[in-house]
């Protein structure tokens, strides 16, 4: 889809026909989201620009990924969206081209700091916009975003660290079955895996954008507005502190990983512990059992009156015994 902003504050727009139409001259931002062959013919037509593919926007090379070429400058970064299902998070390599006249940006995916920044704030300016202006505005938006989405993982950290560290350590006897706590910390291992994983996301998202903006504040200086470079400026020390605060993030998020595995470690070890403790205190009782079956004729309990329930006795006493020395080890 190929939307076009005029320099004046107007809905975007796309023109009526691709293969005739030329480019007005106040058009100031060319928004290309999952363009057709025809939608990119026409933007090279018009504005003598090449534009990338989803290939070439995949590059991780730092030269890929920040290059100069006739006057342009060419950008991209991996951003976040929100996929088919409302759970999942991926990202999509998102290209800029920034030229002292317009910006053209190429994305895949449909992403939420587009549309915001589209429907909030070109809505409320004022002044004609420009290229420059465009593209500081699309940084704060994605940079903004992002934050948010950090705002919510920190959220979502902090409850799983409630449900970890914050149950009583003494429960009443009615507590859940270790089944279900069992299934309770895989739960919260997987919630804590996907938190870890979208603040991954997030890093190479903030990785980019801490490229691009120094970037061009440094290639383009020349010809930037005087009240474009502020923005940048603002927009890099955010991205700043957003590493940091991402870092904080994957500390704790390593943190309740250890945690929950522990805590999963030590229910399978109670599992094995019951079961050892078991097999021991069946031991003698087998014992016992096994040595009164023996049919042996001269046996002396055989002609006892009271040998059946002398041996059920010893039996049960066989497997008292063990019960009560762990017991008094403390292991059960």
């Amino acid at each position: 889809m190929l939307t076009l902003y005029h320099s004046c504050t107007a809905p975007g727009e796309r023109p009526a026909d691709l293969g005739k139409a030329n480019l007005a001259a106040n058009v100031a931002w060319i928004d290309l989201l999952k363009p057709e062959p025809d939608e990119v013919a026409y933007v090279k037509r018009t504005t003598g620009l090449d534009i990338p593919s989803i290939e070439d926007l995949s590059e991780i090379e730092s030269s890929s990924r920040l290059r100069h070429q006739d006057g342009a400058i060419y950008l991209s970064a991996p951003l976040i969206y929100r996929s088919a299902d409302p759970d999942q998070r991926l990202t999509t390599p998102v290209g800029f081209v920034l030229t002292r006249e317009r910006l053209i940006t190429v994305r895949f995916e449909d992403i939420t700091s587009f549309k915001n920044f589209s429907a909030r704030d070109l809505a409320g300016e004022s002044d004609p916009l420009s290229s420059a202006a465009v593209f500081a505005g699309l940084m704060d938006a994605i940079t903004d975003r992002l934050a948010d989405i950090l705002e919510n993982i920190a959220a979502e950290l902090d409850l799983l660290s409630h449900r970890l560290f914050h149950t009583p350590a003494t429960e009443p006897a009615a507590r859940r079955p270790p089944a279900r706590e069992s299934a309770d910390l895989r739960i919260i291992l997987r919630r804590v895996g996907n938190s870890g994983d979208l603040a991954s996301k997030i890093r190479d998202s903030l990785l980019g954008i801490g490229r691009i903006v120094p970037y061009v504040a440094g290639l383009a200086a020349d010809w930037l507005p005087p009240e474009v470079k502020p923005r940048l400026d603002t927009v890099r020390q955010d991205v700043l502190s957003l590493s940091d605060y991402d870092a904080h993030i994957a500390n704790k998020v390593q943190l309740l990983l250890d945690a929950a595995l522990g805590l999963i470690n030590v229910e399978q070890n109670n599992i094995i512990k019951v079961l050892t403790i078991v097999s021991v205190v069946g031991i003698p009782p087998t014992l016992v059992a096994s040595m009164y079956g023996m049919n042996f004729k001269n046996m002396p309990e055989l002609d006892w009156s009271w040998g059946y329930p002398y041996g059920l006795a010893l039996i049960l006493l066989s497997a008292i015994l063990p019960v009560a020395w762990f017991k008094w080890r403390g292991w059960i």
